[in-house]
């Protein structure tokens, strides 16, 4: 079972890509939802009020069910921006990314394949300059038990080296765990199987 995924933690620097006199800067952004997305497209739009385009594309998700991602051409010919700027994402096998590419028309008309090549080398720059990362994809759980079984739970969580996302030691004990997916299923069964401890997936 495949549990990790690549991604950018942080926007990348700015890139420039020159053809016939048309500019077109790049940029990569860490994105985990379609308002994020927003944000940044919003900020971009901004930043280059005077540009012709804002073509993009983005891929968020990190199991394959679920994959949620767009491609926009933003006006220039079907599939000449949006596509080849996912394209990209594909290629580095990112998710959870958002890549835009900003036009400025120079006054020469590049053609379909000329538009292909200059936003699909200008994502492929922007990729270039970010910083790409592998992490885990995990599960969320909820460990409920009272005092007395506390140590029963602890040796557990230290034994298969878990990791405690949050704890409340109260009247009951609630321990969160964050746990890799390919562990998941024999870590809530160990948990099922002890008398008198509770355990629960949280949804995000």
């Amino acid at each position: 079972m495949k549990d990790t995924y690549k991604t950018i933690t942080k926007p990348s620097a700015e890139v420039l890509f020159k053809d016939k006199n048309s500019k077109f800067f790049g940029y990569a952004f860490p994105v985990h939802s379609e308002d994020d997305v927003k944000q940044y497209l919003e900020s971009i739009k901004k930043q280059h009020h005077s540009a012709r385009h804002w073509c993009y594309a983005y891929q968020i998700g990190t199991e394959e069910h679920n994959l949620l991602f767009r491609a926009n051409d933003d006006g220039e010919p079907s599939n000449s921006a949006g596509m080849p700027i996912y394209g990209q994402i594909q290629s580095f096998e990112v998710t959870n990314v958002l890549i835009i590419v900003v036009r400025y028309f120079g006054g020469v008309k590049l053609g379909v394949s000329g538009l292909i090549n200059a936003y699909k080398t200008s994502a492929q720059m922007a990729m270039e300059v970010s910083r790409i990362v592998t992490k885990t994809i995990n599960k969320t759980f909820l460990v409920n038990c009272d005092y007395k079984n506390l140590n029963t739970v602890m040796r557990v969580i230290k034994e298969r080296k878990l990791n405690i996302v949050d704890q409340k030691l109260e009247l009951d004990c609630q321990i969160k765990l964050s746990v890799r997916l390919k562990e998941s299923q024999e870590v809530f069964d160990t948990f099922e199987r002890l008398h008198e401890i509770s355990i629960k997936e949280i949804l995000p």
